[in-house]
């Protein structure tokens, strides 16, 4: 179901559904897919009290999904260029400092800050990379412990590596192999490539109990899959 209301000069949109749970969930799918999971049961106007209570917080989120609104372009790992971390935009700031023999990556305060023996673009793009292997799987990693007691199942091993035409893979033995560029998107988004992989453990195919399984964990996996598909092209190197 579709619901809005006016926040000061904007209106906002937000589709309800009802499950089984016992509170109210509202979230973001970017770039500007507002929801909210009741319990069966609830009152439309609890819900939609509850929704405008997190008004504010919701416009905020809506305004720093624009910085998504990009053309993928062909890098060239210069100061200031704009690089993803969990679905924001961080810009790149390289420090040169000759004293040091490996390229180190390190986000802070809203930027990419990569120090440097000497400003190659090859040494850049490498340090980025690495660092983005050793964040995804740490991401993965921990995401994967939370899902765990949910389907009751744990993969027999983890990796980031890569892999051009694939967001992740599960091999027949259960290991779950997950393309390094996945942490570049949005936290719910990374979220539903890991379920997605992780039920691959039960059904080594797309059949309805497979999305079954999928829905049965994230309800709302069809709006964090459509974003894969719209911007998955922006992440990368």
């Amino acid at each position: 179901m579709n619901y809005s209301f006016e926040y000061g000069t904007r209106t906002i949109t937000f589709d309800l559904a009802y499950k089984k749970r016992k509170t109210i969930e509202i979230g973001i799918i970017p770039p500007d897919k507002v929801y909210a999971i009741a319990p069966i049961g609830t009152q439309e106007d609890i819900v939609l009290g509850k929704v405008k209570s997190k008004a504010n917080w919701i416009i905020k989120k809506l305004f720093s999904f624009k910085d998504m609104e990009y053309l993928h372009i062909n890098r060239e790992f210069v100061n200031g260029e704009s690089f993803m971390y969990l679905g924001r935009n961080y810009s790149l700031q390289i420090i040169k400092d000759a004293s040091i023999k490996r390229a180190e990556v390190k986000i802070y305060r809203g930027k990419f800050y990569v120090t440097a023996p000497k400003v190659n673009e090859d040494i850049i793009k490498s340090a980025m990379e690495k660092w983005y292997r050793e964040k995804t799987l740490e991401k993965v990693e921990e995401r994967i412990k939370y899902y765990e007691p949910m389907l009751n199942k744990s993969p027999n091993g983890i990796g980031a590596k890569e892999q051009k035409k694939r967001w992740a893979s599960c091999t027949p033995a259960n290991k779950l192999y997950f393309n390094w560029r996945c942490v570049m998107a949005p936290s719910p988004v990374l979220d539903y490539i890991i379920v997605h992989e992780m039920c691959h453990m039960f059904y080594k195919n797309h059949s309805q109990q497979f999305w079954d399984m999928v829905a049965a964990v994230l309800p709302d996996y069809a709006g964090r899959k459509e974003w894969l598909k719209n911007y998955g092209v922006r992440m990368d190197l």
